[in-house]
């Protein structure tokens, strides 16, 4: 879509310079190749964010609903396509099942014990535990 976009813009920047000729004088040139190059570069930035999610979302990163709140912000303002696009990415995200996919943390292992620690192995048959063997030194 940006590069038909700017194809658009390109063609109506060279019919304005042509029919402007007749009227005395066309816009300079590099007025008209600065315009495409800003419109260019803004195309570009607003599509970076929407790619990235993309990205997150497939590959299910725990930070994807982040970024897809974030490309989503920035798809809304290319109206219409842009805006559904959004208001779809918002249902879903907001949903029970994007909170199922996307909205769980990675639970964490408990930290190990100090290196000092030393269990004792003894413990009473009466009490319900059982003798313990430490596993092997890793180190």
């Amino acid at each position: 879509m940006m590069i038909a976009s700017l194809a658009v813009v390109g063609f109506m920047f060279e019919n304005i310079y042509s029919r402007s000729q007749e009227m005395g004088g066309p816009p300079p040139p590099a007025f008209l190749g600065v315009i495409l190059v800003f419109a260019g570069i803004f195309n570009i930035v607003t599509t970076i964010p929407s790619i990235v999610a993309g990205y997150a979302l497939l590959k299910r990163r725990p930070w994807a609903k982040v970024a897809g709140i974030v490309g989503g912000v920035v798809a809304a303002m290319s109206f219409p396509i842009g805006t559904a696009v959004a208001v779809y990415t918002f249902w879903f995200l907001f949903s029970d099942v994007g909170k199922q996919v996307y909205g769980v943390k990675k639970k964490e292992l408990p930290p190990l014990p100090p290196s000092e620690w030393q269990p004792t192995g003894r413990y009473s048959a009466d009490d319900g535990w059982v003798s313990y063997t430490p596993p092997p030194d890793r180190h």
